[in-house]
């Protein structure tokens, strides 16, 4: 009994893009080399993956994603610096709470930054923004940046 690997419609299913087969790579990558580092230079090698990325990225990306960089361990240096789907994120006890996207990767209009569920951001009124489209960091943004940050380490979910 073979496996139908048409859809409903007759037609064989998309499935995942390149980019998103691409990104689920790098994440298998990730977390072989996470295994392989083993619990004492976790840390540090984490800061040198994310620095690395960082400097792959087009100019303004790269420009963007270094002063979040700057903003996200000088706010909370509890937060431990490492690649997520092979972009930079800052995670708390091994999960992530804050990670950047870079919008020429993606291929998109817009870089992101955003939070997980992991971040104290919940709001009573039950409706909050989890991530942001950003394409440069003016002062007010960095100074929002830096509140999401202190706020989201701050609170437990």
């Amino acid at each position: 009994m073979g496996v139908d690997t048409e859809g409903q419609n007759g037609k064989r299913p998309e499935g995942f893009s390149e980019q998103e087969r691409a990104a689920m790579r790098e994440r298998a990558a990730e977390l072989k080399r996470e295994t392989a580092r083993g619990r004492g230079g976790r840390a540090a090698a984490g800061e040198l993956d994310v620095l690395a990325k960082i400097a792959e990225m087009e100019p303004p990306d790269r420009a963007v994603a270094e002063r979040v960089h700057a903003i996200v361990t000088g706010t909370a240096p509890e937060l431990t610096p490492k690649l997520w789907y092979g972009q930079p994120a800052y995670a708390r006890k091994g999960k992530v709470v804050c990670f950047f996207r870079s919008g020429g990767v993606d291929k998109e209009r817009y870089s992101t930054f955003g939070f997980t569920t992991e971040a104290g951001l919940d709001d009573p009124s039950g409706l909050w923004p989890t991530s942001y489209a950003v394409t440069e960091l003016t002062e007010k943004a960095e100074e929002t940046i830096a509140a999401l940050v202190e706020r989201a380490v701050s609170r437990v979910p």
